[in-house]
């Protein structure tokens, strides 16, 4: 008997971080793992017209999501968004950490400054970019109201005019200014965060290995690309895939900086859900496209805790 109390004693201790972290996963469960259900539930169903009521559609909202010209458009939009915002954001994070890695005397003053744009809302900061483009008043307006830069007899504003020479409906190529424009907004917005994560992978770099490659004969050009970059390739990765995903489900920026406009010019699938869901009303065609965004997301979590993975054996 003194070995099963000893047992069920030691199986009761196994047990007891579950019991600690069970409140924390039911809370998960209520707000998380239901409303994707219930999502997934939706993305099956229909509004009928006439009765208000749900009926059961199956795939129906998927196909209408692939074949819809909004859509192709949206991810045509959120591909180039994509490309210039991830780009953009680490090139100049980068630069700007191996500025503030040389140890300059205002160092700590310079990254508490850089810092402020990313503790704003995307909301206040996409309004206070929104302001350098209003027509006639805005610090930038002059600029693109200019006909020598855009061919029109009035130039074009970001805001209000819909741009030209598209490569059809579903594709919006080139594209418009105001999508470059949210580009710029956007990496002005996450370049502290990101500019510090590549400035501690910078940190860790030992300056031992960098003194033994400048004394073996190795260049500047060289111990960057040869050294320092792979030994901060992990970080790096992390930064590309957080970049990716913020881009993918980031509305805030372009709710209050474009709203997706002139016309459609910026509506990203993040603004496109919303568009559908809270403009259109139609729910089981935002739900399909809830689940497209999740199947994103978690495919690029799955890559990024592969690559991690892959990082940590070598």
């Amino acid at each position: 008997m003194d070995w099963i109390r000893k047992r069920l004693r030691l199986s009761a201790r196994g047990w007891l971080p579950f019991w600690v972290i069970l409140p924390a996963l039911l809370v998960i469960a209520a707000i998380q793992l239901y409303p994707t259900i219930y999502t997934v539930i939706l993305s099956l169903q229909q509004i009928e017209p006439g009765t208000g009521q749900f009926i059961f559609v199956g795939a129906r909202n998927f196909e209408r999501l692939f074949g819809s010209i909004a859509f192709m458009r949206s991810l045509v939009h959120t591909v180039v968004f994509l490309l210039g915002y991830v780009t953009l954001t680490l090139g100049a994070s980068f630069a700007i950490a191996l500025l503030l890695r040389q140890r300059l005397r205002l160092t700590p003053l310079y990254i508490t400054l850089i810092f402020v744009p990313w503790i704003i809302s995307d909301i206040v900061a996409g309004a206070v970019w929104r302001l350098f483009v209003v027509p006639d008043y805005g610090l930038f307006s002059p600029f693109f109201a200019n006909p020598a830069l855009f061919g029109e007899p009035n130039g074009i504003s970001i805001l209000t005019s819909v741009p030209p020479n598209q490569l059809g409906p579903r594709m919006p190529l080139p594209p418009a200014p105001a999508l470059l424009f949210l580009i710029v907004a956007s990496t002005w917005k996450i370049l502290p965060f990101t500019t510090l994560l590549i400035l501690g992978a910078l940190q860790t770099v030992s300056p031992e290995v960098q003194e033994s490659a400048k004394i073996d004969g190795a260049s500047n050009w060289q111990l960057l690309l040869r050294i320092i970059l792979p030994l901060i390739k992990p970080m790096l990765a992390v930064t590309l895939f957080y970049l990716i995903l913020g881009g993918i489900n980031g509305v805030g920026m372009v709710f209050s900086l474009t709203g997706g406009g002139p016309g459609t010019s910026t509506e990203v699938i993040s603004y496109l859900l919303y568009s559908i869901g809270f403009s259109k009303l139609d729910f089981g065609l935002a739900g399909a496209l809830s689940v497209f965004i999740a199947v994103l997301n978690f495919g690029l979590i799955a890559l990024t805790l592969k690559l991690s993975a892959a990082y940590e054996e070598h």
